[in-house]
């Protein structure tokens, strides 16, 4: 087994090896300094186990480095956070609700979404790992199955085809043969249609209210007042008497259905 400190060695010498391979390419070759050696436990492991476990260590730090990016680019929470932004931008209620509200509301819609998902990945691909019944691959290759078939019932067939054009493959037979790293960038450009379709047909209604009450205000003389201040309550009525929380978020989860 590892001991601690000498973990913390590893991990803690990861920056300093990318800056100085990184000096080492841009120096050249012939006037960079000596590479200095830095320990990271592998020179004295006692067994191959050892090195696994410091070599998964770095896969799991690498993973959550990316987590990010996972939970907004393959989840549903790229569509619903631009659908509740437009919305306030539609209100022109400004920082109201704020930004923290609206990210925190998306946050938990996708995971209300993305549930029966997740379920499929621990049953099928985590449990299974962890009671040593397959392999990292094997775990891998299962886990996203379930991802994948939830983006391609969100990608368009368009979008599918522009980046197996760009990527210069082969036309596939079906989805299956599609790889992931074409899949992913399809999946988020359709989200973002998608958002932006909802989010049209948000501002709709919210627009007519400000031409109304601008032209009103413009047959009184009454040039020197913002439109906005007169229209915003007339948009919050409306919005409340619509119950419009309950039609938008009931919409936008039924959208991923």
């Amino acid at each position: 087994m590892i001991r601690p400190f000498r973990l913390l060695l590893t991990v803690s010498g990861i920056t300093p090896l990318f800056v100085c391979l990184s000096c080492q390419v841009c120096w050249g070759a012939g006037s960079a300094p000596p590479l200095p050696f830095i320990n990271i436990g592998l020179d004295k492991a006692g067994s191959p186990g050892e090195v696994a476990v410091v070599l998964q260590i770095f896969l799991l730090l690498t993973v959550l480095s990316l987590a990010p990016a996972i939970l907004i680019l393959l989840t549903s929470f790229t569509r619903i956070v631009i659908v509740l932004s437009l919305l306030r931008r539609a209100l022109g209620t400004m920082q109201s609700p704020p930004n923290q509200i609206i990210i925190g509301l998306s946050l938990f819609l996708t995971i209300f979404i993305m549930t029966p998902v997740w379920q499929g990945v621990n049953q099928n691909a985590v449990q299974p790992y962890l009671e040593k019944k397959i392999t990292g691959e094997e775990a891998l290759e299962v886990a996203s199955k379930p991802i994948r078939e939830f983006m391609v019932r969100q990608t368009r067939e368009k979008d599918l085809a522009l980046f197996v054009d760009i990527a210069g493959i082969k036309r596939p037979k079906n989805v299956d043969d599609v790889p992931t790293t074409v899949l992913i960038p399809a999946f988020v450009i359709s989200e973002l249609k998608t958002a932006f379709q909802i989010g049209m047909l948000l501002y709709v209604p919210f627009l007519v209210i400000d031409m109304v009450v601008a032209s009103v205000l413009l047959s009184m003389g009454m040039m020197m007042l913002p439109p906005v201040m007169v229209s915003l309550p007339f948009k919050l009525m409306l919005f409340v008497l619509a119950d419009g929380w309950y039609l938008i978020v009931g919409s936008v989860v039924k959208s991923f259905g």
